[in-house]
């Protein structure tokens, strides 16, 4: 069977192939415009992972089965759209079976770059509601549904679970902003992500920022400054105030910018709650998760106004009227019965519903101990897909 990179060999020479930036996909998605997606990788490839809206229509028919005959059954399968995008893992398969459909005279153009390039796509926004003197920028990952934020005031800045594919990005905003990254930030140890923590370090001098509990569990690098419960950091005139937050990890902590937005990492999401059994496994899951009933009522306490900006949001989620990823505390109780629930309950509900777990998670952890090394090709393959950090496959969120 031919590669991608041969698979142009078999087009004739008068077919020209249009290819679609994935920024502009997304943008076309983002205004709500119907799309149709012929997703042409091979079906385990796109189980696991693929892009999907309300406004999409999606097949899976993988590329090999166009490279024989192409007969009148198999283009009935693809959908029809204005025009069809064909996307595949990196562009090049894609562009092959845009090419067939236009010989065989379907409308069609090619994703560029792939899923690989879907993967590069990063927005950002900003908190409107954060109520403080800082301003909290939320990244957002398309792809992997990944948050990280920005928090900064009078010229200092903390990167708050920075990703190891965007430290060239997060060092180039700062710079427009004319902002000097204080401290880089992980609310835990990832397990669906590379950090870039100590990439941002390097560049930039920021102080490298981790909790004792995430210390301990077997960290294997320096540490530039360790946080425990209490703790206050600050850029220019805004305290962040270090709050432990187990129950996802033991190692889990919240960051309080400004007494008004509280940066949860993968404790409390806007749809759900966090995955209980990713440091100990199933066996470990019970107690995770009353640990994590008790961490959920202690944010509880905290004033309803508290806006709750997680680390992960999901296809679920439904963002905030200025776009972020984020929600009112008191509106998150109202509208999400988990945080009602008596304990035994809530544990039972918990473990009955968790998605698969992350892809590579294991080798991912290593990696963000610092037990071993990954290039930058490896790391971004690493954490290509869905994140599946919190507890349910579906929103708890209801009207």
């Amino acid at each position: 069977m031919p590669g991608p990179e041969e698979l142009a060999e078999y087009l004739p020479d008068d077919i020209e192939v249009t290819s679609i930036e994935p920024a502009d996909l997304r943008n076309r998605i983002a205004a709500g415009e119907q799309v149709t997606i012929l997703d042409v990788r091979a079906e385990d490839e796109y189980e696991e992972w693929h892009i999907e809206d309300d406004d999409i229509t999606t097949e899976n028919i993988p590329y090999y089965e166009f490279l024989d005959d192409v007969d009148d059954e198999l283009l009935e399968r693809v959908p029809e759209g204005d025009p069809v995008v064909a996307v595949c893992a990196k562009g090049g398969s894609s562009h092959f079976v845009a090419g067939t459909l236009l010989e065989h005279d379907i409308d069609a153009v090619n994703m560029a770059d792939g899923m690989n390039g879907w993967a590069r796509i990063y927005d950002v926004v900003e908190v409107s509601r954060a109520p403080g003197p800082a301003t909290v920028l939320q990244f957002q990952r398309p792809s992997s549904g990944c948050l990280s934020s920005l928090v900064h005031h009078d010229g200092e800045g903390a990167l708050v679970d920075p990703l190891r594919a965007f430290v060239d990005f997060y060092v180039d905003l700062a710079d427009d902003l004319d902002v000097d990254l204080t401290y880089a930030i992980d609310t835990h140890v990832h397990a669906d992500h590379v950090s870039g923590v100590r990439e941002v370090a390097a560049q930039t001098g920021a102080t490298a920022v981790l909790s004792q509990r995430a210390i301990g569990r077997g960290v294997e690098y320096d540490v530039d400054r360790i946080v425990e419960d209490g703790d206050v950091l600050s850029v220019g005139d805004a305290p962040i105030e270090v709050h432990a937050t187990p129950g996802h990890t033991t190692g889990m902590t919240s960051f309080l910018v400004d007494d008004g937005v509280l940066l949860t990492g993968d404790g409390l999401f806007t749809e759900s709650v966090a995955r209980p059994d990713l440091e100990e496994g199933a066996e470990g899951a019970p107690d995770a998760a009353r640990q994590l009933y008790d961490t959920l009522q202690e944010i509880l306490s905290l004033p309803d106004d508290t806006i709750i900006a997680p680390g992960h949001f999901s296809d679920a989620a439904e963002p905030a009227s200025d776009g972020t990823y984020t929600a009112r505390l008191g509106d998150l109780e109202d509208r999400m019965a988990a945080l009602s629930m008596e304990r035994d309950e809530f544990v039972e509900f918990i473990l009955s519903d968790m998605p698969p777990r992350p892809a590579n998670f294991e080798e991912i952890i290593a990696t963000n101990l610092g037990q071993q090394d990954v290039d930058d090709d490896r790391a971004f393959e690493l954490e290509l897909g869905p994140n599946n950090c919190a507890a349910t496959q579906e929103a708890m969120t209801g009207d």
